[in-house]
């Protein structure tokens, strides 16, 4: 089971890592994006960062929407709303738990690429962040069906994911400002597939 305190530290380690990759993530969006994604995901986690005594006093329910309305009001571009939403609805989907399971996390993951895909008005196959998303949820869903430990779960996930995001280079881009490129989005990794998977990584990293 995890509890608020580890969801705080899992949050922590999701805004250290955007830091270190704001860069790598920006250039990244500078092919076939605004030029802003790391720039953006840095500056939304690390406004995270800064409540992270207060959320620790929420239910986990309430901690997660509570850094989807940060990321909605901080994090410019798409980003922001998309990330936003995902955390917003799997935060209503977990309710007033202190405690959450796999179980758990995969039930409010679902419901957030709902969220991405409703907000988004987008699916796989389309350049964007749900095709690292959806591969992942589908990896662990199979995983947990098959008795595999938390560990295994969380490792099939990012997996599913890294060749998710290896997927989206020869994919044309059909949303966002990407899609404006065209043709010449192909080669190019999609920056919210990339992100996302190095926020899975560090759940992973803490079981």
């Amino acid at each position: 089971m995890t509890d608020q305190k580890k969801v705080v530290e899992i949050l922590l380690d999701m805004a250290k890592v955007l830091e270190e990759n704001k860069e790598f993530l920006t250039d990244l969006d500078n092919v076939i994006g605004d030029g802003d994604h790391g720039i953006n995901m840095a500056r939304g986690f690390a406004e995270v960062e800064k409540q992270a005594e207060s959320l620790e006093q929420k239910d986990i329910g309430n901690m997660l929407k509570t850094v989807g309305m940060t990321l909605v009001s901080k994090v410019g571009g798409s980003s922001g709303p998309l990330y936003g939403t995902a955390f917003m609805k799997a935060g209503m989907t977990i309710g007033a738990k202190n405690e959450i399971d796999m179980a758990d996390f995969l039930d409010a993951l679902e419901v957030g690429i709902e969220g991405v895909k409703a907000r988004g008005k987008s699916t796989t196959g389309e350049k964007t962040m749900l095709d690292a998303m959806v591969p992942a949820l589908d990896a662990m869903k199979e995983q947990q069906a098959a008795g595999a430990d938390v560990k295994q779960v969380l490792e099939a996930g990012v997996q599913a994911a890294e060749a998710g995001v290896e997927a989206t280079k020869p994919m044309v881009a059909t949303k966002g400002r990407a899609s404006y490129l065209g043709e010449r989005s192909v080669g190019h990794q999609d920056p919210g597939a990339t992100s996302f998977t190095l926020m899975l990584k560090e759940i992973a990293k803490a079981y």
